[in-house]
């Protein structure tokens, strides 16, 4: 039976997001010192996304819990996830976590992840329906064109694209980057994000998928592909597509048929290979839904990626290493 988000999942995920959303320790702080001053508390440096161990997983367990209520407004833990969004998203917390930003050496903080995290929070908060997110949304605006302006200084001066499977990925930025420009209608956004991933990607063929590494949650090869079809429209896709997989029919390269093995959970770069499964799932489902009907690459590709949930899915919960961020994994998995 293929894995499906169900309101029973939904509140699963959102209770975990839940239990870290505000636990601030243990943390891990990606952290510029230019001086003692610098030496502070998490919660002191970011005052919203000071909790899930590390910024950027703070930042889209708010997206996960926001969409999950965006999705189910009758979720059990709709009140809570209010009450938390309301108790953090408010101007003098949007002006710390911006003053943090606005320091001349945090300007490459979280780039390009948790640049393209809080962009997908606001992309969220900008279409939801739920009343006080019109609210939030406003409140945020100034952390979005913090961010918005990062990208567009940023990817002009940036030659070449990050190939890895880690947080440098920068196909996976730009996949939520343009879901963002496009959701809010940021024209320039878009179109410079077009203008780079064409300009990184057009010409790649014959990717032969050298993957995973040993802390890989996201695949490099799956995942340009997954930019490249939001990018160009089906036609010029399906042209591309066969070029930069040309053996994808005949389940080559193999690697990316076949789940990768997590033997240490607490370990939390090995704990990224459960992230990875989940990913390679999310990109797998799409990639399969642009492909022509009974094309046989879309049933093989259907099919890997419910070998990969159904391999990671039961390890969301269970060691904090990878219960601050999984879930998020998972809902990109079930809901494509």
């Amino acid at each position: 039976m293929t894995a499906r988000l169900t309101p029973a999942i939904a509140s699963k995920f959102a209770a975990l997001a839940l239990a870290h959303l505000t636990r601030e320790y243990p943390n891990k702080l990606t952290h510029s010192l230019a001086g003692p001053e610098d030496v502070q508390s998490p919660r002191s440096l970011h005052p919203i996304f000071y909790g899930s161990y590390d910024w950027h997983s703070c930042v889209h367990g708010y997206w996960l819990v926001l969409r999950l209520i965006d999705r189910y407004p009758d979720l059990p833990e709709a009140s809570r996830i209010v009450a938390v969004a309301d108790a953090h998203f408010t101007d003098e917390n949007v002006a710390g976590e911006l003053a943090y930003l606005n320091l001349a050496h945090h300007r490459g903080f979280e780039r390009p992840y948790g640049w393209a995290w809080l962009l997908a929070l606001a992309g969220q908060l900008h279409s939801m329906t739920l009343p006080d997110a019109a609210r939030w949304s406003k409140t945020l605006a100034p952390l979005t064109e913090a961010f918005v302006e990062r990208f567009t200084e940023f990817l002009p001066k940036s030659t070449y694209p990050l190939r890895v499977g880690t947080h440098f990925n920068t196909a996976f930025a730009l996949s939520l980057a343009l879901d963002f420009a496009r959701r809010t209608s940021h024209g320039a956004l878009e179109t410079l994000i077009v203008l780079t991933a064409e300009r990184w990607h057009s010409n790649d063929a014959g990717c032969q998928a050298w993957e995973p590494s040993g802390d890989e949650f996201l695949s490099p090869a799956l995942m340009e592909a997954e930019l490249m079809r939001r990018v160009l429209p089906a036609g010029e896709f399906a042209g591309w597509f066969d070029r930069f997989l040309p053996d994808l029919a005949a389940r080559r390269p193999e690697t990316l048929f076949a789940p990768a093995t997590v033997t240490d959970r607490t370990d939390g770069k090995i704990a990224h290979l459960d992230g990875l499964n989940l990913s390679r799932a999310w990109c797998q489902r799409s990639l399969a839904r642009a492909l022509p009907a009974g094309d046989i690459r879309a049933t093989l590709l259907n099919d890997a990626a419910e070998l990969h949930l159904r391999s990671a899915l039961e390890h969301v919960a269970g060691d904090y290493m990878g219960e601050h961020w999984l879930a998020t994994f998972a809902l990109l998995a079930l809901e494509a």
